[in-house]
């Protein structure tokens, strides 16, 4: 029972800690980034398993984890107003070919990078741009014309 529960607290630990540092999608993580990720995955573990290396203590946390993702994701499409608190929503980051530098900086993400990611999709300028849209999953989506 005792991997169970802090298989449940690691889990409530890291929704909360990925709301906080915000999106960001994993082909644009920079490479500290994603040795940051393995590190914190390693420490996860430690603290749910401690020293329990048995099979069933893997496999209790494993489908606990495995529990408690399918259970968000049910509470998040049967309970709309959950969808916010365990998936976020989508940020305005261009709206009417006005830049909207508040939620820029609330995402901490630079006009560099949006100029970047609108090259990436062939637009040439953020005055081409009417909307910008960061969507939850971390992907930037355009708008352009009149």
């Amino acid at each position: 029972m005792d991997l169970v529960l802090r298989s449940i607290f690691v889990f409530i630990l890291i929704l909360v800690v990925t709301r906080a540092v915000g999106r960001r999608e994993l082909s644009s993580m920079e490479p500290f980034d994603l040795i940051l990720l393995v590190v914190i995955g390693d420490l996860v573990q430690q603290g749910v398993t401690q020293s329990d290396y048995s099979i069933t203590g893997a496999t209790t946390v494993i489908v606990t984890m495995a529990l408690l993702v399918v259970g968000t994701a049910y509470l998040s499409f049967r309970f709309k107003r959950l969808r916010p608190l365990l998936e976020g929503g989508p940020v305005l980051l261009i709206s009417e070919g006005r830049l909207l530098e508040r939620n820029l900086r609330r995402q901490r993400m630079t006009v560099e990078e949006l100029r970047a990611e609108a090259r990436q999709q062939s637009i040439g300028s953020l005055e081409d741009i009417r909307y910008a849209v960061l969507e939850t999953n971390g992907k930037l989506s355009f708008v352009t014309g009149d």
